[in-house]
């Protein structure tokens, strides 16, 4: 199963980079995809190359479905609120960080949920939708990485909790 990243010029890479860290080292199968298979310059700069469109992914294959902030206008358009309704449906796991989550709310995909934004809290995790305010980037990246059982057990995830979020020094 793919866990697919939906890249767009100008979105923050920074949202999810330690994410895809985890993944990384948790041989995930990861896709960065666009909204028309280009390459994308995230806000930091960083030039980012695409591994499909959004229209060549394969929906039955896909098991999260992960959305960083940014500058959303590019790729706030019907195609996009489709797909990402069809992911709900499928109850495939939906992420979305910073406006990463106002293009889920845009898509409808937070009715009648709890999210970052029907709450005050910094990241929420409802059914199979997670939302976080850019801040709680870590959060983000640990509660999405819970909800895709990458740990090896409650001593793993307390390991990267302690170093991720408390910068306690890993012997």
């Amino acid at each position: 199963m793919k866990d697919v990243f939906f890249l767009y010029n100008q979105c923050c890479f920074y949202e999810i980079v330690i994410l895809n860290y985890f993944m990384s080292v948790t041989s995930c199968d990861v896709v960065f995809c666009s909204l028309d298979g280009r390459s994308i310059k995230a806000t930091e700069g960083y030039s980012v190359n695409i591994d499909a469109a959004l229209n060549q992914i394969d929906k039955t294959q896909v098991r999260s479905f992960i959305i960083p902030g940014g500058d959303i206008a590019s790729v706030d358009c019907e195609e996009v609120r489709a797909f990402l309704r069809e992911m709900k449906k499928n109850n495939i796991l939906i992420a979305g960080i910073c406006n990463g989550a106002d293009l889920l709310d845009r898509a409808g995909i937070l009715d009648g949920i709890s999210s970052t934004h029907s709450t005050d809290r910094d990241i929420v995790r409802d059914q199979d939708v997670i939302t976080a305010r850019a801040n709680a980037y870590v959060d983000f990246a640990i509660e999405t990485a819970k909800a895709l059982d990458l740990f090896q057990d409650e001593a793993d995830l307390q390991e990267t909790i302690d170093f991720w979020k408390n910068h306690k020094r890993i012997q």
